[in-house]
C-alpha cells in the first residue's frame, strides 16, 4: 500500500492550500481516510476524517472545524484536505493515513492507522 500526499507549501495566514493524496494497493473505497499533523517538538495529532464508501461522515479536531475540508473521489482513489483561512499554528507536517481494516473508521488515535503517507509540509507565516 502506498499513500503519497502532496499539495503543501508556503502561504500566508489567512490563505488557502489543497492537500492531495493518492492510495493504491488497497481497494480505496472500502477504507476510511484521514489526515494528521505534525508540528516541530510536537506530537503528531488528528485533523479530519472520512468514512468509507461515499465519505458521507466527516469529522474534525476542533482546532480546524470551519475552516478545513475532507473529501474523497473514489474513482481517483484521492483524498483531499482543502485548508482555508490558514493560521501559523497550522504549520506543520502533514500525513495522510488509512484505516486498518475495511469498514472500520479512524479514530483521533495515530494508532488506528495502519498505513501512513511520507507527509507534506505546510507553513504558514504570519
Amino acid at each position: 500500500v502506498q499513500l503519497q500526499a502532496s499539495g503543501g507549501g508556503l502561504v500566508q495566514a489567512g490563505g488557502s492550500l489543497r492537500l492531495s493524496c493518492a492510495a493504491s494497493g488497497r481497494t480505496f473505497s472500502s477504507f476510511a481516510m484521514g489526515w494528521f499533523r505534525q508540528a516541530p517538538g510536537k506530537e503528531r495529532e488528528f485533523v479530519a476524517g472520512i468514512s468509507w464508501s461515499d465519505g458521507g461522515n466527516t469529522y474534525y479536531a476542533d482546532s480546524v472545524k470551519g475552516r478545513f475540508t475532507i473529501s474523497r473521489v473514489n474513482a481517483e482513489n484521492t483524498v483531499y484536505l482543502q485548508m482555508n483561512s490558514l493560521k501559523p499554528e497550522d504549520t506543520g507536517v502533514y500525513y495522510c493515513a488509512s484505516a486498518y481494516r475495511q469498514f472500520e473508521p479512524i479514530s483521533r488515535s495515530p494508532s488506528s492507522v495502519r498505513y501512513w503517507g511520507k507527509g507534506t509540509q505546510v507553513t504558514v507565516s504570519s
